[in-house]
Protein backbone atom coordinates (compact mmCIF):
# COMPACT_ATOMS: atom_id res chain seq x y z
CA UNK A 1 0.00 0.00 0.00
CA UNK A 2 1.31 3.47 -0.88
CA UNK A 3 1.80 6.15 1.71
CA UNK A 4 -0.87 8.23 -0.05
CA UNK A 5 -3.37 5.39 0.35
CA UNK A 6 -2.47 4.97 3.98
CA UNK A 7 -2.90 8.71 4.52
CA UNK A 8 -6.38 8.48 2.96
CA UNK A 9 -7.33 5.70 5.38
CA UNK A 10 -5.80 7.69 8.20
CA UNK A 11 -7.77 10.79 7.26
CA UNK A 12 -11.00 8.80 7.29
CA UNK A 13 -10.06 7.28 10.63
CA UNK A 14 -9.18 10.68 12.04
CA UNK A 15 -12.53 12.09 10.93
CA UNK A 16 -14.37 9.31 12.71
CA UNK A 17 -12.21 9.79 15.77
CA UNK A 18 -12.97 13.52 15.83
CA UNK A 19 -16.70 12.84 15.51
CA UNK A 20 -16.58 10.37 18.39
CA UNK A 21 -14.48 12.75 20.46
CA UNK A 22 -17.01 15.54 19.94
CA UNK A 23 -19.76 13.24 21.11
CA UNK A 24 -17.83 11.96 24.11
CA UNK A 25 -18.95 13.27 27.46
CA UNK A 26 -16.76 15.88 29.14
CA UNK A 27 -16.34 13.53 32.07
CA UNK A 28 -14.26 11.17 29.89
CA UNK A 29 -11.86 13.98 29.02
CA UNK A 30 -11.74 15.04 32.64
CA UNK A 31 -10.89 11.50 33.71
CA UNK A 32 -7.78 11.56 31.49
CA UNK A 33 -6.74 14.90 32.97
CA UNK A 34 -7.35 13.62 36.48
CA UNK A 35 -5.24 10.55 35.75
CA UNK A 36 -2.23 12.46 34.38
CA UNK A 37 -2.30 15.29 36.90
CA UNK A 38 0.66 14.85 39.24
CA UNK A 39 1.90 11.78 37.33
CA UNK A 40 5.23 11.29 35.54
CA UNK A 41 5.35 9.93 32.00
CA UNK A 42 8.49 7.95 31.15
CA UNK A 43 9.86 7.53 27.63
CA UNK A 44 12.08 4.48 27.18
CA UNK A 45 14.47 4.98 24.26
CA UNK A 46 15.89 1.79 22.78
CA UNK A 47 18.72 3.69 21.07
CA UNK A 48 22.07 4.43 22.68
CA UNK A 49 22.67 7.45 24.93
CA UNK A 50 23.17 10.55 22.81
CA UNK A 51 21.76 8.88 19.68
CA UNK A 52 19.14 10.60 17.58
CA UNK A 53 16.55 8.23 19.12
CA UNK A 54 17.51 9.39 22.62
CA UNK A 55 17.77 13.10 21.84
CA UNK A 56 14.69 13.16 19.64
CA UNK A 57 12.47 11.29 22.08
CA UNK A 58 13.49 13.51 25.01
CA UNK A 59 12.62 16.62 23.06
CA UNK A 60 9.36 15.19 21.78
CA UNK A 61 8.11 13.99 25.16
CA UNK A 62 8.96 17.31 26.81
CA UNK A 63 6.64 19.14 24.42
CA UNK A 64 4.03 16.37 24.23
CA UNK A 65 3.48 16.72 27.97
CA UNK A 66 2.29 20.30 27.42
CA UNK A 67 -0.49 18.96 25.20
CA UNK A 68 -1.56 16.11 27.48
CA UNK A 69 -4.53 16.71 29.79
CA UNK A 70 -3.21 17.14 33.33
CA UNK A 71 0.25 18.23 32.08
CA UNK A 72 2.31 15.43 33.67
CA UNK A 73 6.03 15.58 34.39
CA UNK A 74 8.37 13.61 32.12
CA UNK A 75 11.51 11.50 32.51
CA UNK A 76 13.73 9.81 29.91
CA UNK A 77 15.31 6.37 30.20
CA UNK A 78 17.63 4.47 27.84
CA UNK A 79 17.41 0.69 27.42
CA UNK A 80 19.65 -0.71 24.69
CA UNK A 81 20.57 -4.16 23.42
CA UNK A 82 19.88 -6.60 20.62
CA UNK A 83 19.39 -3.98 17.93
CA UNK A 84 16.52 -2.33 19.86
CA UNK A 85 14.93 -5.69 20.76
CA UNK A 86 15.66 -5.60 24.52
CA UNK A 87 13.98 -2.25 25.10
CA UNK A 88 11.09 -3.04 22.77
CA UNK A 89 10.42 -6.35 24.54
CA UNK A 90 10.43 -4.46 27.86
CA UNK A 91 7.92 -1.87 26.68
CA UNK A 92 5.65 -4.62 25.36
CA UNK A 93 5.87 -7.08 28.26
CA UNK A 94 7.00 -5.29 31.41
CA UNK A 95 6.23 -1.57 31.26
CA UNK A 96 3.05 -0.28 32.95
CA UNK A 97 0.03 -0.40 30.64
CA UNK A 98 -1.66 2.66 32.05
CA UNK A 99 -0.38 5.42 29.74
CA UNK A 100 2.55 6.47 31.93
CA UNK A 101 5.20 4.72 29.80
CA UNK A 102 6.00 5.34 26.15
CA UNK A 103 8.55 3.52 24.03
CA UNK A 104 10.78 5.27 21.50
CA UNK A 105 11.71 2.16 19.54
CA UNK A 106 13.85 1.39 16.50
CA UNK A 107 12.68 1.57 12.91
CA UNK A 108 13.57 -2.08 12.23
CA UNK A 109 11.59 -3.61 15.10
CA UNK A 110 8.48 -4.31 12.96
CA UNK A 111 10.61 -5.83 10.19
CA UNK A 112 12.34 -8.10 12.71
CA UNK A 113 8.99 -9.56 13.71
CA UNK A 114 8.23 -10.37 10.08
CA UNK A 115 11.63 -11.91 9.31
CA UNK A 116 12.65 -13.46 12.65
CA UNK A 117 9.52 -13.82 14.82
CA UNK A 118 11.32 -16.32 17.05
CA UNK A 119 13.72 -13.59 18.22
CA UNK A 120 11.14 -11.09 19.44
CA UNK A 121 8.61 -11.06 22.24
CA UNK A 122 6.19 -8.49 20.91
CA UNK A 123 3.43 -8.17 18.31
CA UNK A 124 3.55 -4.98 16.26
CA UNK A 125 -0.23 -5.12 15.77
CA UNK A 126 -0.86 -4.89 19.52
CA UNK A 127 1.34 -1.88 20.22
CA UNK A 128 -0.54 1.42 20.29
CA UNK A 129 1.33 3.46 17.67
CA UNK A 130 1.33 7.15 18.61
CA UNK A 131 3.28 8.59 15.67
CA UNK A 132 6.64 9.05 14.02
CA UNK A 133 8.12 12.57 13.83
CA UNK A 134 10.00 11.98 10.60
CA UNK A 135 9.70 9.91 7.45
CA UNK A 136 13.29 8.76 7.55
CA UNK A 137 16.02 8.50 5.00
CA UNK A 138 18.80 6.08 5.92
CA UNK A 139 22.24 6.16 4.34
CA UNK A 140 25.18 3.86 3.65
CA UNK A 141 28.43 5.83 3.64
CA UNK A 142 32.15 5.41 3.01
CA UNK A 143 35.04 7.32 4.61
CA UNK A 144 36.69 9.80 2.26
CA UNK A 145 40.09 8.05 2.22
CA UNK A 146 38.67 4.87 0.64
CA UNK A 147 38.17 6.43 -2.77
CA UNK A 148 34.78 4.71 -2.96
CA UNK A 149 32.25 7.30 -4.06
CA UNK A 150 29.70 5.11 -5.87
CA UNK A 151 27.81 2.07 -4.54
CA UNK A 152 28.69 0.06 -7.66
CA UNK A 153 32.39 0.30 -6.77
CA UNK A 154 31.73 -2.02 -3.83
CA UNK A 155 31.25 -4.85 -6.34
CA UNK A 156 34.96 -4.60 -7.16
CA UNK A 157 36.51 -3.17 -3.97
CA UNK A 158 36.00 -4.45 -0.42
CA UNK A 159 34.57 -1.92 2.02
CA UNK A 160 34.98 -2.61 5.75
CA UNK A 161 31.81 -1.26 7.23
CA UNK A 162 30.81 -0.68 10.86
CA UNK A 163 27.28 -1.62 11.88
CA UNK A 164 25.07 -1.95 14.94
CA UNK A 165 23.59 -5.20 16.20
CA UNK A 166 23.10 -8.19 13.89
CA UNK A 167 19.43 -7.31 13.44
CA UNK A 168 19.88 -3.57 12.89
CA UNK A 169 19.26 -1.97 9.46
CA UNK A 170 22.93 -0.97 9.36
CA UNK A 171 23.80 -4.69 9.25
CA UNK A 172 20.89 -5.87 7.13
CA UNK A 173 21.40 -3.49 4.18
CA UNK A 174 25.06 -4.44 3.51
CA UNK A 175 24.25 -8.12 4.05
CA UNK A 176 21.43 -8.27 1.50
CA UNK A 177 23.53 -6.29 -0.99
CA UNK A 178 26.33 -8.82 -0.58
CA UNK A 179 23.90 -11.69 -1.09
CA UNK A 180 21.81 -10.30 -3.95
CA UNK A 181 24.06 -7.84 -5.77
CA UNK A 182 27.43 -9.49 -5.15
CA UNK A 183 28.86 -6.54 -3.25
CA UNK A 184 31.93 -6.82 -1.06
CA UNK A 185 30.96 -5.29 2.26
CA UNK A 186 33.02 -6.68 5.13
CA UNK A 187 30.68 -6.24 8.08
CA UNK A 188 32.04 -5.43 11.55
CA UNK A 189 28.96 -5.41 13.79
CA UNK A 190 27.84 -4.71 17.37
CA UNK A 191 29.09 -1.14 17.60
CA UNK A 192 26.94 1.30 19.59
CA UNK A 193 25.72 3.81 17.01
CA UNK A 194 27.90 6.85 17.61
CA UNK A 195 31.02 4.71 18.15
CA UNK A 196 30.99 3.72 14.48
CA UNK A 197 31.86 7.32 13.67
CA UNK A 198 34.84 7.18 16.01
CA UNK A 199 35.88 3.88 14.44
CA UNK A 200 35.84 5.51 11.01
CA UNK A 201 38.02 8.36 12.26
CA UNK A 202 40.47 5.87 13.79
CA UNK A 203 40.60 3.78 10.63
CA UNK A 204 39.10 0.68 12.27
CA UNK A 205 36.30 0.64 9.69
CA UNK A 206 35.90 2.49 6.42
CA UNK A 207 32.18 3.13 6.33
CA UNK A 208 28.86 2.94 8.16
CA UNK A 209 25.99 0.70 7.22
CA UNK A 210 22.76 2.54 7.98
CA UNK A 211 22.82 5.97 9.61
CA UNK A 212 19.99 8.46 9.35
CA UNK A 213 20.63 11.34 6.97
CA UNK A 214 19.43 13.62 9.77
CA UNK A 215 22.13 12.10 12.04
CA UNK A 216 24.86 13.46 9.78
CA UNK A 217 23.10 16.83 9.66
CA UNK A 218 22.68 16.92 13.43
CA UNK A 219 25.91 15.46 14.78
CA UNK A 220 28.45 15.74 11.96
CA UNK A 221 27.60 18.75 9.81
CA UNK A 222 31.32 19.55 9.55
CA UNK A 223 31.91 16.11 8.01
CA UNK A 224 29.41 16.98 5.29
CA UNK A 225 30.95 20.40 4.74
CA UNK A 226 34.48 18.95 4.63
CA UNK A 227 33.38 15.92 2.53
CA UNK A 228 34.73 13.45 5.08
CA UNK A 229 32.08 10.91 4.05
CA UNK A 230 30.64 9.80 0.73
CA UNK A 231 26.92 8.99 0.66
CA UNK A 232 26.74 5.79 -1.40
CA UNK A 233 23.12 4.74 -0.97
CA UNK A 234 19.89 5.97 0.56
CA UNK A 235 16.92 3.99 1.83
CA UNK A 236 13.60 5.79 1.68
CA UNK A 237 10.28 6.06 -0.11
CA UNK A 238 11.80 8.62 -2.49
CA UNK A 239 15.16 10.31 -3.06
CA UNK A 240 15.74 12.92 -0.38
CA UNK A 241 15.79 16.49 -1.65
CA UNK A 242 19.31 16.88 -0.23
CA UNK A 243 20.51 13.72 -2.01
CA UNK A 244 19.14 13.92 -5.56
CA UNK A 245 22.05 12.03 -7.11
CA UNK A 246 22.28 9.19 -4.58
CA UNK A 247 20.45 6.00 -5.62
CA UNK A 248 17.69 4.43 -3.56
CA UNK A 249 18.00 0.84 -2.42
CA UNK A 250 14.91 -0.06 -4.45
CA UNK A 251 16.52 1.42 -7.57
CA UNK A 252 19.24 -1.23 -7.43
CA UNK A 253 16.72 -3.99 -8.17
CA UNK A 254 17.17 -5.83 -11.47
CA UNK A 255 14.28 -8.32 -11.08
CA UNK A 256 10.75 -8.24 -9.63
CA UNK A 257 11.90 -10.45 -6.74
CA UNK A 258 14.73 -8.08 -5.87
CA UNK A 259 12.27 -5.17 -5.98
CA UNK A 260 10.01 -6.98 -3.48
CA UNK A 261 12.93 -7.70 -1.15
CA UNK A 262 14.37 -4.19 -1.28
CA UNK A 263 10.90 -2.70 -0.77
CA UNK A 264 10.31 -4.85 2.30
CA UNK A 265 13.61 -3.80 3.84
CA UNK A 266 12.81 -0.18 2.96
CA UNK A 267 9.64 -0.38 5.10
CA UNK A 268 11.74 0.75 8.05
CA UNK A 269 11.69 4.33 6.76
CA UNK A 270 7.92 4.60 7.29
CA UNK A 271 8.41 3.53 10.90
CA UNK A 272 11.24 6.00 11.52
CA UNK A 273 11.65 6.95 15.19
CA UNK A 274 8.22 5.93 16.43
CA UNK A 275 6.56 6.45 19.78
CA UNK A 276 4.41 3.57 21.04
CA UNK A 277 2.31 2.81 24.09
CA UNK A 278 2.17 -0.76 25.45
CA UNK A 279 -0.73 -3.08 24.60
CA UNK A 280 -3.90 -2.73 26.66
CA UNK A 281 -3.26 0.92 27.46
CA UNK A 282 -6.74 2.40 28.04
CA UNK A 283 -8.25 3.69 24.80
CA UNK A 284 -8.99 7.19 26.13
CA UNK A 285 -5.34 7.63 27.16
CA UNK A 286 -4.10 6.33 23.80
CA UNK A 287 -6.37 8.88 22.12
CA UNK A 288 -4.96 11.62 24.37
CA UNK A 289 -1.37 10.56 23.63
CA UNK A 290 -2.02 10.52 19.89
CA UNK A 291 -3.68 13.92 20.04
CA UNK A 292 -0.73 15.26 22.04
CA UNK A 293 1.70 13.89 19.45
CA UNK A 294 -0.25 15.45 16.58
CA UNK A 295 -0.43 18.79 18.38
CA UNK A 296 3.30 18.70 19.10
CA UNK A 297 4.05 18.27 15.38
CA UNK A 298 2.52 21.74 14.90
CA UNK A 299 3.91 23.28 18.11
CA UNK A 300 6.08 26.28 17.22
CA UNK A 301 8.26 25.85 20.31
CA UNK A 302 8.92 22.19 19.48
CA UNK A 303 9.61 22.94 15.82
CA UNK A 304 12.02 25.75 16.77
CA UNK A 305 13.99 23.47 19.11
CA UNK A 306 14.02 20.70 16.53
CA UNK A 307 15.39 23.13 13.95
CA UNK A 308 18.18 24.18 16.30
CA UNK A 309 19.11 20.52 16.70
CA UNK A 310 18.88 19.96 12.92
CA UNK A 311 16.12 17.41 13.51
CA UNK A 312 13.99 16.93 10.41
CA UNK A 313 10.24 16.91 10.98
CA UNK A 314 8.03 15.08 8.46
CA UNK A 315 5.48 13.33 10.67
CA UNK A 316 3.55 10.11 10.23
CA UNK A 317 0.47 9.85 12.45
CA UNK A 318 -0.32 7.04 14.84
CA UNK A 319 -3.34 6.05 12.74
CA UNK A 320 -1.14 5.75 9.65
CA UNK A 321 1.43 3.65 11.49
CA UNK A 322 -1.19 1.35 13.01
CA UNK A 323 -2.54 0.64 9.52
CA UNK A 324 0.98 0.17 8.10
CA UNK A 325 1.83 -2.34 10.84
CA UNK A 326 -1.25 -4.41 10.00
CA UNK A 327 -0.13 -4.47 6.36
CA UNK A 328 3.47 -5.33 7.24
CA UNK A 329 2.40 -8.18 9.51
CA UNK A 330 0.45 -9.62 6.56
CA UNK A 331 3.45 -9.68 4.19
CA UNK A 332 3.06 -12.68 1.80
CA UNK A 333 4.97 -15.77 2.88
CA UNK A 334 6.93 -16.00 -0.37
CA UNK A 335 8.25 -12.44 0.00
CA UNK A 336 9.26 -13.22 3.58
CA UNK A 337 11.09 -16.37 2.49
CA UNK A 338 12.93 -14.48 -0.24
CA UNK A 339 13.91 -11.71 2.19
CA UNK A 340 15.06 -14.18 4.85
CA UNK A 341 17.21 -16.00 2.34
CA UNK A 342 18.75 -12.74 1.17
CA UNK A 343 19.75 -11.60 4.66
CA UNK A 344 20.96 -14.88 6.16
CA UNK A 345 24.64 -14.57 6.99
CA UNK A 346 26.81 -16.70 4.76
CA UNK A 347 23.92 -18.00 2.67
CA UNK A 348 23.90 -18.06 -1.12
CA UNK A 349 20.74 -16.38 -2.40
CA UNK A 350 18.99 -18.54 -4.99
CA UNK A 351 15.72 -16.89 -5.90
CA UNK A 352 14.46 -19.69 -8.16
CA UNK A 353 14.57 -22.22 -5.34
CA UNK A 354 11.99 -20.17 -3.44
CA UNK A 355 9.79 -18.24 -5.87
CA UNK A 356 6.72 -20.01 -7.19
CA UNK A 357 7.00 -18.06 -10.43
CA UNK A 358 10.63 -18.23 -11.67
CA UNK A 359 9.98 -15.21 -13.91
CA UNK A 360 10.07 -12.99 -10.84
CA UNK A 361 13.74 -13.92 -10.53
CA UNK A 362 14.67 -12.73 -14.03
CA UNK A 363 16.38 -14.75 -16.73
Amino acid sequence: MTRAAIRLIAASGSAVALTLAAAAPATAQNSVADFYKGKTVTVISTGSVGSIYDLGSRLLLKHMANHLPGKPDTVAQVMTGGGHIVGTNHVYNVAPRDGTTIGAIGEATPLLQVLTPERVKYDIRKFNWLGNPVLNTLTVVSWHTTGITDIQQVKQQELIIGTGGPASPSTLYPRILNSIAGMKFKIVSSYPGAEIDLAMERGEVHGRGGALWSWWQTSKPHWLAEKKINILLQVGVRRHADLPNVPLLTELATTPAEKQIYSLFSSTVMVGRPMVAPPETPADRVAALRAAFDATMKDKAYLAEAEKMNLEIDPVSGVELQQAMEELADTPKEVIELAKAAQTKGAIFNCKEIAKNPKTCGN
